[in-house]
């Protein structure tokens, strides 16, 4: 880099969680960090998540498993994933590309990567929260996939020894009364769950905001509500920002924000294959029996959290572009979907609702690295929904990537090369 490059700020574009793991990282290495957002500090994608950090949760979207529901889906609008026909190129190119990656070698060979960056990531929060960088309410707890129907059990069964043989991960298995003995906010008719003891849960709201006053502590500048209408180019270098709020100068770039990051492929002449994967959550009061761990009810495509005075329920994959719209069926579907697991009863109890467009690449893994043919530019998205759960490795590695350090992981099958 340039002597006139290096005296410029190190830009990220979004000001989601990714995003503040960039600026952690970037900072520590001595980078002066400026990260801009559109909106506001952690109100995209971060502010709905569940705050599960699971590293049981390596199988990726792309299954046989998925191909089949998506193509039914076309034909039933209350399908927790649901595709809506669209004819542009790019969507069409899109899912004809997830299409082709929907195979078990492929689930598995993605799964691998998943379970690499995962794991690191897992390790990396603990050492952030010893060392008291943020307050997240962080509890390892484990995590329990809980079932109504005995067939669905055991169809579970092949799944936990699939994880074990292959990745090391194995589950306790709870059956009937041993499950209302684990927790007894479940009710008693249940045929069973899968617990996963090494799984934690945190409160994203908690880490981003805290995060945020960390890193404005450690010298971090943040400009909200600024739109960045254009990426100048200067041969290989990105080197201004037409923003809302004025010129930018770049000595290096980072783009972090989310299901939006593919508007800037033109100006950086790169494809960024990201499409909007719009997912729900209500926030509700803490009932007055609460499950003690994170709950995935898998029969309703259901992720249930309870926070240290809030429950929080998310769940769906609409790939139907960025619709603002909340439809009430979604949030019906939502509460309704845990009446057969929960002894509470929360119909009565008021929510909030969020919905937001995680950033959904067609091989499940994110894209993280130099993007092709620029020499100061990096691009963190395409998490998918584990974007929380990524974000201290993804923070590194760009570290990493940009000070030319040796990788704590292999960058090769993060890398946005894979597309072109």
């Amino acid at each position: 880099m340039t002597q006139e490059l290096s005296d410029r700020p190190t830009i990220i574009i979004g000001a989601g969680i990714i995003g503040l793991a960039c600026a952690h990282y970037l900072s520590a290495e001595g980078h002066k960090v400026l990260v801009l957002d559109s909106g506001t500090i952690a109100s995209g994608c971060s502010a709905g998540n569940c705050g599960h950090i699971i590293p049981s949760h390596i199988l990726p979207l792309n299954s046989p498993e998925a191909l089949k529901t998506g193509l039914l889906s076309l034909f039933n609008s209350k399908s927790p994933f649901r595709i809506k026909p669209q004819l542009k190129p790019s969507f069409l190119n899109w899912m004809f590309q997830f299409a082709i990656n929907c195979k078990t070698d492929k689930m598995l060979d993605t799964a691998s990567h998943l379970k690499t960056i995962l794991d690191t990531a897992f390790a990396e929060y603990e050492q952030l929260i010893a060392a008291k960088v943020f307050d997240c309410n962080w509890h390892k707890s484990g995590l329990m996939y809980a079932f109504k129907n005995q067939k669905a059990l055991d169809g579970f069964a092949k799944t936990d020894d699939l994880l074990n043989k292959i990745f090391g991960l194995k589950a306790e298995r709870y059956d009937g009364n041993n499950l209302k003995q684990y927790d007894p906010a479940l009710k008693e008719d249940l045929a069973g769950g899968f617990f996963y003891k090494d799984d934690a849960l945190l409160e994203p709201e908690n880490l981003t905001l805290s995060w945020a006053q960390h890193l404005k502590k450690r010298g971090v500048s943040f400009i909200e509500n600024c739109e960045v209408l254009g990426i100048e180019l200067n041969g290989r270098v990105a080197s201004r920002l037409k923003t809302s709020s004025g010129v930018l100068d770049v000595g290096q770039l980072v783009i972090a924000s989310g299901a939006l990051s593919n508007s800037f492929a033109r100006d950086l002449k790169c494809s960024i294959p990201v499409l909007p994967g719009k997912g729900y959550s209500i926030t509700l009061p803490k009932p007055e029996v609460s499950p003690r761990t994170s709950l995935i009810i898998p029969e309703k495509n259901v992720a249930i959290t309870p926070f240290k005075n809030e429950l929080r329920i998310g769940s769906m994959m609409e790939f139907v572009g960025f619709d603002r719209t909340v439809p009430a069926h979604r949030i019906e579907q939502l509460r309704t979907s845990v009446d057969d697991y929960l002894l509470s009863d929360i119909s009565s109890l008021e929510e909030k609702q969020w919905y937001g467009w995680r950033p959904m690449t067609w091989d499940s893994l994110p894209m993280i690295g130099r993007l092709p043919g620029l020499e100061n530019t990096c691009i963190a998205t395409g998490h998918g929904m584990m974007g929380v759960m990524l974000a201290p490795a993804t923070g590194r590695l760009i570290a990493e990537i940009m000070t030319e350090k040796e990788r704590h992981i292999p960058e090769a099958p993060y890398c946005p090369a894979r597309f072109g």
